[in-house]
């Protein structure tokens, strides 16, 4: 499962980072709104890169269905 750092910022706004996947960073005027972002940026950023051939972290339980 990859994890996500969330802080403030001194401005207010809000940052959430993957960590295990350098430059996965976005920034929201609410926590959920920079969790969302850097939900929808790593998804992007791990499709690129099997796209291209790279690897990828394992990732067992990125998604539950009920």
């Amino acid at each position: 499962m990859l994890k996500i750092e969330v802080e403030v910022e001194e401005d207010g706004r809000w940052s959430a980072e993957v960590i295990g996947l350098p430059g996965v960073l976005a920034y929201g005027a609410t926590r959920e709104e920079a969790v969302s972002k850097v939900e929808v940026l790593a998804l992007r950023v791990l499709a690129d890169r099997v796209e291209h051939g790279e690897q990828v972290p394992e990732v067992k339980a990125f998604f539950a269905a009920a």
